[in-house]
């Protein structure tokens, strides 16, 4: 049985990817900054199915700080086991013409995108080498790739982590660890309820199957991207637009 922690899994895709590792029959670490609420909510749903026979933990934890992303992996482990899989899916965006942003804003957003990634994958990474096994997943967004005006930091912090993925890729092969990115483009999240109606409309008109993404979408390819299917892949970055 899998031991799986999903970072910034309150609510949207993370929460769908933590849901789908637990339907799934994996024990798996809950993380949140502030919406500890939500995320207990839904350990405690899935805690009274009785189909499910696995362990869940969840932590309100800021692991853009590397002390505390460390504690609460230690937090984790305490409780369902060693890590094999570590999915990164904090992250945080602002909408607004780079020139507006404050060093304290731009700062905050590559912390929580880029380098909570990095805190959480240098403390796995020691056990997952001993054991010769393990799985790292990124999620990045197409804006990574494709830029995007005014969400120049936020594009610019998912483009580093691409970068990281494939670099790490190489690194940890040798090892037995796959370390890959997902990229989401238009998914319907909260993180897209600053949109009006007619601006998500118009979004899904520009994907060639003319519609949003759901979170239970972006979910499912991170489990096969988990899975033994997907045992040669590494050092990939796959796209889930829609064709965007």
């Amino acid at each position: 049985m899998p031991n799986v922690i999903v970072t910034g899994s309150s609510r949207g895709i993370g929460l769908a990817i933590a849901k789908r590792f637990a339907h799934g029959g994996c024990n798996v670490a809950f993380n949140c900054i502030v919406n500890k609420n939500k995320m207990d909510a839904a350990i405690d749903e899935l805690q009274r199915s009785d189909r499910l026979k696995v362990k869940l933990y969840g932590e309100a934890a800021d692991v853009s700080d590397f002390h505390k992303a460390r504690a609460f992996i230690g937090n984790a482990e305490a409780v369902i086991g060693n890590i094999d899989i570590l999915v990164n899916n904090a992250g945080i965006e602002y909408f607004g013409l780079f020139q507006d942003m404050d060093p304290q804003r731009w700062e905050r957003v590559m912390g929580v995108n880029f380098f909570s990634a990095l805190n959480c994958c240098h403390a796995v990474i020691p056990g997952m080498v001993a054991r010769k096994h393990g799985v790292i997943i990124n999620i990045s967004s197409v804006w990574g790739q494709a830029g995007a005006s005014c969400e120049a930091v936020y594009a610019a912090s998912k483009g580093a982590l691409e970068a990281f993925t494939r670099s790490l890729a190489k690194e940890l092969g040798p090892s037995g660890i796959r370390v890959n990115a997902a990229a989401f483009g238009a998914i319907d999240t909260d993180m897209n309820e600053r949109l009006s109606m007619e601006e998500k409309n118009a979004f899904a008109r520009s994907t060639a199957l003319m519609r949003l993404g759901t979170a239970r979408e972006a979910a499912e390819l991170v489990w096969f991207m988990a899975s033994d299917a997907a045992s040669y892949m590494a050092g990939e970055v796959v796209n889930l637009s829609g064709g965007l």
